[in-house]
């Protein structure tokens, strides 16, 4: 009985760690590919943007939240301008006109020059859901590698962006 006892347990000990070692300290995983289209037209890919530091700010404009993240998305990109980091306010916002939550690119372009900032549009959430988020706003930083650096959600919207991601920004450059 006590031999039982000691194989499921040691069973049990090898399994939870193979399926804790990927999200150890210091463990990568690649971030899934993506492609999301920029209210210019142009198409933003993860291949397009390796040997960069991505940081992908979702949000959607009729969230009073994400006011404050475009500016500290403005913010993040003027203090990281030229040390090889991305920074792009992904849209959540709807592209379907009899959604209640729709907004045309021209709504977004205008927030754009507002805020000084690039935005990239998920209307169907499929990127922001295969890297992870779960929730409005939320930032997500990929590695000059492709790896999924981190997934950030429920951050204190009154905060400067920039000081709550300058540190982590810093360590992966």
């Amino acid at each position: 009985m006590v031999t039982t006892t000691r194989k499921v347990i040691l069973a049990t000990v090898c399994l939870l760690s193979f399926l804790v070692a990927p999200f150890s300290k210091g463990a990568t995983v690649q971030a899934p590919d993506f492609s999301l289209r920029a209210i210019d037209g142009d198409t933003v890919t993860s291949q397009s943007l390796r040997g960069e530091v991505v940081v992908l700010a979702f949000g959607a404009s009729w969230l009073p939240l994400s006011r404050n993240q475009m500016e500290g998305v403005k913010k993040l990109a003027d203090q990281y301008a030229g040390k090889g980091v991305v920074v792009y306010w992904v849209s959540a916002d709807s592209e379907n006109t009899k959604s209640k939550n729709y907004v045309s690119d021209d709504q977004l372009r205008e927030l754009a020059r507002r805020y000084k900032i690039t935005i990239l549009r998920d209307p169907d959430g499929a990127v922001s859901k295969t890297l992870g988020v779960d929730q409005l706003p939320s930032v997500v930083i990929i590695d000059k590698q492709g790896n999924n650096a981190a997934t950030i959600g429920g951050m204190d919207p009154t905060a400067n962006l920039a000081t709550q991601l300058s540190a982590r920004l810093d360590k992966i450059l």
